[in-house]
């Protein structure tokens, strides 16, 4: 089973073509020739599940001033700018000066290789897409901005190519909400973990996603206002989604009980309500309230609404812990995951590590049928109740931790490894076997020492240079361990 997504993935990126004016008049059928190609490219940006403001051509210095305030207008997420041919790099400069978002450079010639016994000067011309981009990358470095990436490849039947383009569009994704997302911060740090604390300012700064300051009475009333009928139903939905298996070795753990059951539907109903009443597209919280009160009851006993949220593309990050929250929802908009996760006790005969925490997680990356266990207590916390465990899906993994660093700038610590389908402990928590090349001793001394922060998101597949590219797009500082 699947939790399907509540909002689709959407980004708006830019397409501009550049030329050399002088051509046209020198080579009739040439422009139109040039831009059949960049409608292509348009066509496979399209496909990739963005939408696309084009731009047109722009072939001498005069048109990029003009094109300059229709881009800034149209809002974008990334500018695609098609290398049809050689073009003077004074259409660029004044784009790579004033604009304030991701360009990336695409050359996609249409030819393999020159037809040589009947090359021309106008065959060239079609594919001369190379041609001027170390001219563009150079004034790039000259207007104080970093060279853009580029695309290099083949118009057709280039599958290097097409990857490529769908992971930029990818990226336009992960960008276009965090400068736009609502990250709900509800409560206080847990006592004692220094690593957790984050300004909300720098979070802005940084992102540009919006913390939205949030008070536990707001999910307390929601849960007051739950109505028998659509209880029943939530608790029909949990059962259908999870095995509920009897306990097995801890005595923590024990088959879920109808008690328990019960509020975990009531409380992700009412995260469903505050979600929506907030407009939030996240949330980072800690609260313990007063022992034996209602409310206690109520923020004890979110894991299980705040997974079936994050599987839904809501990440929810326990622990007050906002930097991991928005590792989780960058891993989210990748599409590959992002759950909640802190390094547990290491396997020295096996070579691994347990990667995992006691919530929230996302439910889609799990390997099989994800478990609800009744919990006596939740170790290190105030309450009980249902606690969600399982693997994640056996393969290749992704790591994302974001730390601070003396400077109060944020930090990327990144890594990759594998997933494997080893027994886990039985208690009520989730935990895969994480293995790391080249032993786990030495990669996880080499992770530390990047100074992470001791959550991070876990996603599914090696996404690691596509994060760092995520990293490089904000201005902030990545490291990928191992490397």
């Amino acid at each position: 089973m699947r939790v399907e997504r509540r909002k689709p993935l959407m980004a708006r990126v830019g397409l501009l073509s550049v030329g050399h004016h002088v051509y046209w008049d020198q080579f009739p059928g040439l422009l139109d020739e040039l831009m059949g190609k960049a409608e292509v490219l348009k066509e496979r940006l399209t496909g990739n599940g963005v939408e696309v403001v084009d731009f047109g051509m722009v072939d001498q210095a005069t048109v990029a001033y003009a094109a300059l305030p229709k881009i800034k207008a149209a809002d974008l997420d990334v500018l695609f700018i098609d290398m049809v041919t050689y073009a003077t790099s004074s259409t660029f400069g004044v784009l790579a000066r004033s604009l304030d978002l991701p360009i990336v450079l695409v050359a996609l010639q249409p030819l393999a290789a020159m037809d040589y016994p009947r090359g021309n000067t106008y065959m060239q011309l079609c594919n001369d897409d190379l041609c001027s981009v170390p001219e563009f990358t150079g004034v790039a470095i000259r207007m104080g901005r970093p060279a853009p990436p580029l695309i290099l490849g083949m118009l057709h039947d280039d599958p290097a190519a097409d990857a490529e383009l769908a992971e930029w569009c990818s990226i336009a994704k992960v960008l276009h909400d965090l400068r736009q997302a609502r990250i709900g911060h509800m409560g206080h740090v847990l006592e004692a973990m220094l690593d957790m604390h984050t300004d909300p300012t720098a979070v802005t700064a940084a992102f540009g996603c919006h913390v939205v300051q949030c008070e536990p009475d707001d999910i307390l009333r929601a849960y007051r206002a739950v109505e028998p009928a659509e209880l029943a139903a939530k608790k029909e939905e949990i059962l259908a989604f999870f095995a509920t298996p009897d306990p097995v070795s801890d005595p923590l753990t024990s088959r879920l009980n109808d008690e328990d059951l019960t509020m975990a539907a009531r409380v992700a109903l009412a995260l469903d309500r505050f979600v929506g009443t907030k407009q939030l597209d996240g949330l980072a919280y800690y609260y313990e309230a007063e022992a034996g009160s209602e409310m206690r009851q109520v923020v004890t006993n979110l894991i299980v609404g705040n997974s079936l949220l994050c599987a839904a593309g809501f990440p929810m990050c326990g622990e007050f812990d906002i930097k991991t929250c928005i590792a989780m929802l960058i891993m989210d908009r990748l599409d590959i995951g992002g759950s909640f996760a802190e390094f547990h006790p290491i396997d020295f005969a096996r070579d691994s590590v347990l990667v995992g925490h006691d919530g929230p997680h996302h439910l889609n990356i799990a390997d099989g049928k994800p478990v609800l266990r009744s919990l006596a207590k939740y170790h290190g916390k105030p309450g009980s109740g249902a606690g969600v465990e399982f693997q994640i899906k056996e393969g290749p993994i992704t790591m994302l931790s974001i730390g601070v660093k003396a400077d109060g700038s944020f930090k990327f610590v990144i890594a990759e490894g594998e997933s494997v389908r080893w027994p886990i402990p039985p208690t009520g928590n989730t935990n895969t076997h994480g293995r790391f090349k080249p032993d786990v001793r030495t990669f996880l001394k080499r992770w530390v020492a990047e100074g992470p922060t001791h959550h991070f998101a876990l996603g599914i597949g090696h996404h690691a240079t596509t994060i760092a590219k995520i990293a490089d797009c904000l201005g902030i500082e990545s490291v990928i361990v191992g490397e």
